[in-house]
């Protein structure tokens, strides 16, 4: 089965991080990098425990039919051009990155923003800005893995949580996110930021 960590990682090319670096006024390219790389990490982590539960894999195998079908990633370099535009975020709910973060983290985006300010050296509004860039592809090549292998509910909620499990030994920060992000073993993965110091859970990533 696909690793959805590895795959969105091999959509980072050069040319895609520097446009994203652009887009957030001219960003230094490698800590944009690192950013992203935390992104995608959280972000699949936070997928994998709200698909834990069958609510929550239903509702995420009805979002990615009514809206992410995968053609997001067909132009990644033309989307990541367009992506800041307002006007594009909010009439199409498939690029609508804030939304779809809202759904995803419970709220607790702010939280998550500091956990990746922190680990990749970016402004907070640099992140947040990127994290909402980043969210329609991540849902684009989850929906699109959905399409290709035919997932129901209990492939989607499969595929997430294995790919969680198999990239924790090679990404030290999926390991610290899984671990942390989920202190009291709820299944939510966001709930727990607010309790945590941020200062003292940036150091771990960096390590």
């Amino acid at each position: 089965m696909a690793n959805l960590i590895d795959l969105l990682q091999g959509q980072l090319s050069e040319g895609l991080v520097e446009q994203l670096a652009g887009q957030l006024g001219g960003a230094d390219k490698a800590q944009t990098a690192d950013a992203a790389s935390g992104i995608i990490s959280m972000i699949t982590t936070a997928l994998a425990k709200n698909a834990a539960t069958p609510e929550g894999a239903g509702a995420l195998a009805s979002a990615l039919d009514r809206d992410h079908d995968g053609s997001i990633l067909d132009d990644l370099m033309g989307y990541a051009n367009a992506a800041a535009s307002p006007q594009q975020q909010t009439q199409n709910s498939a690029l609508n990155g804030a939304g779809i973060l809202k759904h995803i983290l419970g709220g607790k985006e702010s939280n998550a923003i500091d956990v990746i300010s922190q680990m990749s050296g970016l402004a907070n509004g640099q992140t947040g800005n990127l994290m909402a860039m980043l969210a329609p592809v991540i849902m684009g090549m989850l929906g699109k893995q959905k399409r290709e292998q035919n997932l129901d509910q209990g492939g989607l909620s499969e595929i997430l949580n294995n790919t969680v499990q198999s990239s924790t030994a090679k990404r030290k920060e999926l390991g610290m996110i899984g671990k942390f992000l989920d202190q009291d073993g709820d299944g939510n993965v966001m709930d727990d930021l607010a309790n945590m110091g941020m200062k003292v859970f940036g150091n771990f990533l960096r390590k």
